[in-house]
């Protein structure tokens, strides 16, 4: 596997009540196999024979239900100061995950978390803008104005501000109608559609008023009409009724325990 550059979203993984039943859901959703974790309460999940994210149950009650996204770092320990300097805070020190690298995790100075990968023996995704497997990953925050430069700063990315009238995606379309939406581009990269790797929406009145900055994971499918049908199905909840966007057409859901998620199936045979 080849590495992944500093910033880019590398993996993501779920934590769950119940760890069976979230491979019952994902591999009737998206066709995932589970291989287990050498004793450990978590699973790989495969698609297709490659790696796309991990199960894990939750070793505390009082953990959030949630998808959770990783970004590459070269250099974990200097990022973790970043982080602090830039008034996030560290959540879990970085620490060793056998082999595979050294993780950590953090959150923003509104609140969102995030985890960082050092890379060692296992770079992350296997398969990735590809149906069944990850696509994109949106923050979602009232404090647009603190996280902005935090992000910048801290993963070096370079921004462009999608505010006109055309879709951009998110869970309600965001950048659309005026929603204020800016897309991150790695460093070095020319800042646009064509480099991003993620987002930054804002949490505006239509959501509930106690809903957290938080960040959505996204994954692509073939079907996004039917994809929603077979989340029903399962269990799960159907958060926003597939609609078109510019890059495609989407749907946010919740699976059978609440873990929110949402899927793209991109107009074009790969994305940005």
């Amino acid at each position: 596997m080849a590495a992944f550059a500093h910033s880019v979203p590398c993996w993501v993984e779920v934590h769950l009540s119940d760890l069976e039943a979230g491979k019952r859901f994902y591999g009737g959703l998206f066709g995932w196999t589970f291989r287990a974790g050498d004793g450990m309460p978590f699973a790989d999940a495969y698609s297709e024979g490659r790696l796309v994210a991990a199960l894990a149950a939750k070793t505390d009650g009082r953990m959030p239900t949630t998808w959770g996204v990783h970004f590459a770092t070269d250099d974990i320990r200097a990022t973790v100061h970043a982080i602090r300097a830039e008034g996030g805070q560290i959540i879990t020190d970085p620490v060793r995950a056998g082999r595979a690298g050294i993780l950590a995790q953090a959150v923003d100075p509104d609140g969102a978390a995030f985890w960082l990968w050092q890379a060692e023996e296992r770079p992350g995704f296997e398969k990735q803008n590809e149906p069944g497997s990850y696509c994109w990953t949106e923050l979602y925050t009232r404090r647009p104005d603190r996280v902005d430069p935090f992000y910048e700063r801290v993963f070096g990315f370079r921004s462009t501000d999608l505010n006109a009238d055309a879709d951009a995606g998110g869970e309600t379309g965001t950048a659309g109608n005026g929603i204020d939406f800016r897309m991150w581009s790695p460093p070095g990269a020319t800042p646009g559609p064509d480099t991003a790797v993620g987002g930054r929406s804002v949490i505006t009145d239509a959501f509930p008023e106690m809903m957290p900055s938080h960040f959505l994971t996204y994954f692509a499918v073939a079907d996004c009409d039917r994809t929603a049908e077979r989340v029903t199905e399962l269990g799960g909840r159907v958060t926003a009724a597939p609609f078109d966007i510019a890059y495609g057409r989407m749907a946010a859901f919740q699976d059978d325990q609440s873990a929110a998620f949402a899927v793209l199936q991109p107009s074009e045979p790969t994305l940005p």
